[in-house]
């Protein structure tokens, strides 16, 4: 796998400071993409155990509130095979820090449902994450008054609980509504 992009400091991709791991390759192409170079599933660095031993220092102090996934797309299944055993190593370092995973793949119907995405890796790569921003981005659904997404169509879903209930349940954050 590679990646595009690392931040450190980010604060527009889930709450509070964290760090995000912009992962290299997606099948989705949305109109106007805000990433559109991360479509190549070669563009940028070769994920490594550099990579990751870096990650886990960049997630170590206290004021991080946790690790955000973009791309490209993680949920490619390519992509899965190779982030599964970090989200592993990340959740038994930090289990008090919350795992953003933003994904062009419809949760309750792509993801636990039939599609090009469910692979071996995905149930236990959702068990990791906790929130889930799903959906692919459509421009004439865009607002920028939009919080932690860039369409309206895209949802912002509390992975634990859905997967307990059963149904999609939204996330409400600590200030009570999303935008």
């Amino acid at each position: 796998m590679y990646y595009g992009e690392i931040k450190n400091f980010d604060i527009a991709n889930g709450e509070g400071v964290r760090v995000s791991l912009f992962v290299s390759g997606c099948t989705h192409h949305c109109h106007n993409c805000f990433n559109r170079e991360t479509w190549d599933f070669h563009f940028g660095q070769p994920f490594t155990e550099e990579t990751e031993e870096m990650l886990l220092q960049e997630l170590a102090p206290d004021y991080i509130n946790g690790l955000s996934l973009l791309g490209g797309e993680p949920f490619e299944p390519q992509n899965q095979a190779v982030l599964l055993p970090f989200l592993r190593r990340v959740k038994a370092a930090f289990p008090e820090k919350n795992i953003w995973c933003y994904t062009g793949y419809l949760f309750d119907t792509e993801l636990l449902g039939e599609s090009r995405a469910r692979c071996e890796h995905t149930d236990e790569m959702l068990s990791y994450i906790d929130i889930l921003v799903d959906g692919e981005f459509v421009q004439e659904l865009y607002s920028i008054a939009l919080q932690f997404r860039g369409s309206s169509n895209q949802r912002i879903i509390d992975v634990q609980k859905s997967l307990k209930s059963g149904q999609v349940v939204l996330y409400v954050p600590k200030s009570g509504k999303i935008e």
